[in-house]
């Protein structure tokens, strides 16, 4: 998730503007043309799960053509797309599942008390934007550590979300927080185990928070993912994927088992999105992105 943008985040190993390097040596044949691999007819997907894709995995396509490649595949929504790219979107009739450009970044959240009256202002007026534009997912962040016990950075975390969250509510908004490892992408990052942010969505009690469970960064800091997603699966709003290791395809070279991980979120009765997030390194990067969605589609 970006750093002001779905581009950037700071302070990580391998970041998502690293994706941008990355995505060159898997997209040199993928132009304005290179949507048409994707555009191929395809078997209807099954509706068990909505799927979605991270828009900054694609930095080689335009919005516009992002929107034609999902549309090709068999689905229609985008995640971590911001207010300038919606007109975009509703164009071409493909969703925002996961909208941002409230966050001041991944170092710099609710659970740091001197952030609170910038993001508290950022946060309400872009709650009235996903709400006026008729989304309903905004993405926010714990922020790092920075020395805090964290339970300190809990209790900061409450404090904050509670000055906004009676604003969401009554805007129809979800605020959600990404759970992040911070053990190779985002050093000191504080929502990185799924109990952290289990509590805080229990201190908060409210529909409208809960967590992007992430997959790749979980199994990265815990493990036992269908386990964790059957017990806690209430307050996940939303998912994300990737491979373990490397953050790239979700197949059989990698140590996620996707279709089952798939099945144990469908029996959950989820109603909400999977958005795919690795980064493409194979030569057809539109075909990697199909593939996962066929994985996925339980």
């Amino acid at each position: 998730m970006p750093d002001h943008s779905i581009g950037s985040i700071q302070g990580a190993r391998v970041t998502r503007r690293d994706a941008l390097r990355i995505a060159v040596a898997g997209s040199l044949g993928l132009a304005t043309a290179g949507v048409t691999p994707a555009m191929a007819a395809t078997a209807p997907l099954k509706g068990n799960l909505k799927h979605s894709v991270a828009r900054w995995t694609f930095p080689k396509l335009s919005v516009a053509q992002l929107c034609q490649t999902v549309k090709g595949i068999g689905f229609a929504a985008i995640d971590l797309v911001g207010p300038e790219d919606w007109p975009t979107l509703k164009a071409q009739g493909v969703y925002s599942s996961m909208c941002n450009g409230a966050e001041l970044g991944l170092t710099k959240g609710f659970a740091g008390r001197q952030f609170h009256d910038q993001l508290v202002e950022r946060y309400t007026r872009h709650i009235d934007l996903v709400a006026d534009a008729g989304y309903r997912n905004l993405i926010c962040f714990s922020g790092n550590r920075n020395g805090m016990d964290p339970q300190e950075g809990m209790a900061n975390a409450e404090a904050g979300l509670k000055r906004i969250l009676g604003h969401a509510e009554k805007r129809g908004v979800v605020l959600v927080m990404e759970l992040l490892n911070s053990r190779v992408d985002h050093p000191d990052y504080l929502c990185d185990h799924s109990a952290w942010g289990v509590e805080l969505c229990q201190r908060l009690g409210s529909d409208h928070f809960g967590l992007l469970y992430d997959i790749y960064h979980m199994q990265i800091m815990e493990g036992d993912i269908i386990a964790t997603i059957g017990r806690h699966h209430a307050h996940f709003k939303h998912y994300h994927t990737a491979g373990v290791p490397g953050r790239h395809e979700i197949g059989d070279q990698q140590e996620l088992q996707y279709p089952a991980i798939c099945r144990a979120i469908r029996d959950t009765g989820f109603d909400g999105y999977l958005a795919q997030e690795f980064m493409p390194a194979a030569p057809d990067p539109i075909g990697s992105l199909r593939e996962a969605i066929r994985l996925c589609d339980v």
